[in-house]
């Protein structure tokens, strides 16, 4: 019977070692280009979105503002016309899927890694990830947290400062710590 590599263990769910080299390697290139796009001046802007965007699957239309973190950057799939404001972290131990058109406001944190609630696997450096799934047209208010292993309908509104640690309903708007449905989205009004 084959081991798995830590790397498969994190991508298969199950649980892993960050510390492994491997991933130390892959964190080490996302966080150099995600600092290099971070500092650069605006006459350098371009290049340094570019290189930006070789660390995940991007459609050409999609637009980043700095400063913007991510964990590995190989695991985020952005649809199209998507945006993230300012200070934007996606840790991306599993896959981050965006729809079409989603827009992420200032500070939003979204984590797919969490780490075991038994302290003494905690203590071993031990830790889990769970794909995160945001649908079409959803925006995410600023300050939002979203927790691993939640999916996000299509048109839905996460308020700011929002908790979002279950899935949430297509056409419905959240709130709260945790998030709550406060209200339904009528789609068909201006």
């Amino acid at each position: 019977m084959q081991t798995l590599t830590e790397k498969e263990k994190m991508l298969s769910g199950q649980y892993y070692f960050p510390s492994n080299k491997i991933l130390q390697q892959d964190r080490a290139r996302a966080k150099a280009i995600c600092q290099l796009f971070n500092i650069a001046p605006e006459a350098e802007r371009k290049a340094a979105r570019k290189a930006l965007q070789s660390l995940f699957s991007a459609s050409p239309n999609s637009w980043i503002e700095p400063t913007f973190f991510c964990d590995y950057g190989y695991n985020i799939r952005m649809g199209k016309n998507f945006y993230a404001n300012h200070n934007v972290v996606i840790l991306d131990a599993a896959p981050v899927i965006f729809g079409d058109d989603v827009m992420l406001a200032p500070g939003v944190l979204i984590s797919t890694a969490s780490h075991p609630l038994d302290a003494k696997r905690r203590n071993k450096g031990l830790e889990t990830a769970k794909a995160i799934t945001i649908g079409n047209s959803v925006w995410i208010g600023m300050g939002a947290k979203i927790l691993d292993g939640v999916t996000i309908g299509d048109n839905a509104v996460i308020a700011a400062g929002a908790l979002v640690n279950k899935d949430v309903p297509a056409n419905t708007v959240v709130a709260g710590v945790p998030a709550i449905v406060i209200r339904q989205i009528d789609n068909d009004s201006a």
